[in-house]
């Protein structure tokens, strides 16, 4: 068996187009499902059309900016750069649209299917739903990369294609992170804790921006956030085998190889769900990934064996897939297990040493994945160097379509439960949503976990192919020493990059969701009959507030981070933008993994009170759990998943800008 590129390129783009297929069609799947009576389908289309008015107004935001970088790439580093760029932004926006779609689509689906067929059949309709973004983003990553790897081979232009998914996803996951979250906020902080009502009760104002945030938040700006980790991977080791002096377009070819194989092995682990419904549901999810895992596993070592005559390179590819799951496996402790019932337990006496003990939890859930990242970086490079690095980063995310549909889910099951309580399905429907919403928690911190893990050695990859570029370019070594002035200012000034990034976001949480309890309190106090369940809530209004928040404040966090390397290159030099480099993806790292496991803890630990642990929900042990997880709101789903993007952003605007920076 012999691979060409000329021959297997189409068939990459074939069996892409084939996932979209597989796409659409569990979508219309979702469709035709029972939805449930007049009254929930009215609140779900009221959260859908919410939904879509963001994205399309955050959409002709991104555009702007898109125009902009393209003229510039067109004009100082090339046209087909250009395009590469522009193709990647429109294709990661599409993902964000239709997996947004289905998931505002699947959630009264899911409501619908928990009454009438319990947890299993609730189960298998949110991962249905959750499992349309999933394959969008691992087909259309394919479809992407191999069509412009078919027209042109140079990296600069591959590379174009990362840099534009990359954008998207840093102003989607931005973006939407500071609507999903100021929205969230202002709900619980004037329902819960002041008002004393029930979580998502239709009295309160700010419920339906809070439904809507669960999906341009975590379900577009999750999608783009995994997109261009996806295609980041796959271009890291295109970028290191253009290098090589021998067998350059097997080096090349291989990754394309590797994720059609991933994509094939994500449909068939969806699929197995019809078979592991009836299981406990954290236990199905996990038991598809692994089935899915399995299924590129054997493949992918044919394969490679027959390239290369030699099973290194699987070895990589085996490192980051057990990379992958080692740090699924640590934060799924941390974030469900004896940290969070802890953490519960800590909350009877107060608020102070709950946000202390939940800071804590966080710092410590880093130590484990960083040694997990370093071993893996160790074992790859050992049978691989650093082309195995890269090839370890694809293996770690070669089955991102059920990853991502295991995230997914979770906001489908978050808004089922929302429109229980709305539409007054009964205690004993919320308990199974709410079981579900959980278990979607831990998964989403998996799946950030996966999505940072990926950048380390994505990044570290992309770092290492700007330094090869550099030195091609400029006729001499790029060597990085920190007796070097120039290296020691790059080097904080990296640090310091993620640090601005998340207080920028987070002070962007903190006065969107300002201006939404001030909106919530109003109508509270205005709308007579409102408290009584007598009058109906302005949910508009808070929707306004939110997306003109979120809009106004992801710009600037958005723009620095594409001017930021360009400034330290031109400015400082090249030596200086490599320390940058390096400063930002070790801090960016610890940051995301401390923020997204944090903000789990909080949530879950609240969820745990809620089942009737210490107190149950109304206790003073809840309204401190309550405060504990709006603070962890943005950390978990706003400043912590963009540490990811941005260090991969920077980088590859770094390697993408680099002959204009000569």
């Amino acid at each position: 068996m012999t691979f060409e590129m000329t021959t297997f390129v189409p068939y990459a783009i074939s069996f892409g187009l084939g996932g979209l297929g597989v796409a659409a069609w569990n979508y219309q799947s979702i469709k035709s499902s029972p939805h449930g009576d007049e009254k929930t389908m009215e609140i779900a289309n009221t959260i859908q059309q919410g939904a879509i008015i963001f994205l399309k107004r955050e959409y002709k935001i991104i555009a702007i900016f898109v125009a902009v970088v393209c003229a510039a790439l067109a004009a100082f580093v090339g046209k087909q750069t250009a395009m590469a760029y522009l193709t990647g932004a429109g294709f990661s926006m599409f993902a964000g649209w239709f997996g947004m779609a289905a998931a505002t689509t699947a959630s009264s689906r899911t409501l619908e299917a928990a009454k009438t067929g319990g947890a299993p059949l609730a189960l298998e309709v949110s991962f249905r739903g959750g499992s349309v973004m999933g394959i969008t983003v691992a087909a259309l990553g394919l479809v992407g990369v191999a069509i412009v790897f078919w027209f042109n081979q140079t990296p600069e232009v591959i590379n174009g294609f990362a840099m534009g998914a990359s954008s998207i996803a840093l102003f989607a996951r931005i973006g939407g992170g500071i609507y999903t979250k100021a929205a969230d906020v202002g709900a619980d902080i004037v329902g819960k804790t002041e008002a004393n009502i029930p979580e998502d009760d239709p009295r309160n104002p700010g419920v339906i921006a809070d439904n809507v945030g669960d999906n341009v938040g975590d379900t577009a700006g999750m999608g783009a956030d995994l997109f261009e980790s996806y295609v980041g991977s796959i271009i890291a080791c295109m970028a290191l085998a253009y290098t090589w002096d021998t067998n350059q377009a097997d080096g090349m070819l291989l990754p394309l190889i590797l994720a059609t194989l991933g994509l094939i092995a994500s449909v068939l682990g969806v699929w197995s769900m019809k078979l592991l419904r009836s299981m406990e549901p954290d236990k199905a999810l996990h038991m598809s990934t692994y089935i899915a895992g399995a299924l590129f596993a054997f493949p992918s070592y044919v394969v490679i064996n027959n390239m290369f005559h030699s099973s290194g390179y699987f070895y990589c590819v085996v490192a980051g897939l057990v990379t992958g799951i080692a740090i699924g496996m640590e934060t799924d402790y941390y974030t469900s297990k004896g940290p969070v019932i802890k953490q519960a337990e800590t909350c009877q006496s107060g608020v102070a040493t709950a946000i202390i003990n939940g800071v804590a939890i966080g710092f410590e859930s880093v130590i484990l994945p960083i040694i997990t990242i370093v071993l893996g970086i160790g074992v790859s490079f050992k049978f691989g160097g650093l082309y195995g690095i890269a090839l370890a980063a694809l293996g770690m995310l070669s089955t991102i379509g059920i990853v991502m549909a295991t995230d997914s889910y979770g906001p489908i099951a978050d808004n089922a439960g929302g429109l229980a309580e709305m539409s007054g399905a009964g205690p004993e429907i919320r308990k199974i949503t709410d079981k579900l919403d959980a278990i979607g928690n831990t998964t989403a911190a998996v799946g950030k976990g996966f999505a940072i893990g990926s950048a380390a050695l994505t990044a570290l990859a992309l770092f290492t192919a700007f330094q090869k570029t550099a030195a091609h370019l400029t006729g001499k070594p790029l060597d990085l020493r920190l007796t070097e002035v120039e290296v020691v200012m790059g080097l904080f000034l990296g640090v310091m990059m993620p640090c601005a990034i998340a207080a920028m976001t987070m002070k962007a949480v903190g006065r969107a969701a300002n201006k939404m309890v001030l909106e919530i309190r109003r109508q509270f106090k205005e709308i007579k009959g409102l408290l009584e369940g007598t009058a109906k809530a302005d949910s508009n209004t808070c929707i306004d507030i939110v997306t003109k928040g979120a809009l106004e404040e992801m710009i600037l966090p958005g723009i620095s981070a594409v001017l930021a390397p360009l400034l330290v290159g031109k400015f400082l030099g090249l030596s200086a933008l490599g320390g940058f480099l390096a400063g930002a993806t070790a801090c960016g790292v610890v940051l995301g993994l401390m923020m997204a496991n944090a903000g789990a803890v909080w949530d879950n630990a609240k969820k745990h009170i809620e089942q009737g642990h210490f107190g149950g929900k109304g206790s003073e042990t809840h309204k401190a759990a309550v405060v504990g997880d709006t603070v962890g709101d943005p950390f978990k789903d706003t400043s912590g998943p963009a540490m990811n993007i941005l260090i991969k952003l920077m980088t590859i605007v770094s390697l993408v800008f680099l002959p204009a920076l000569i």
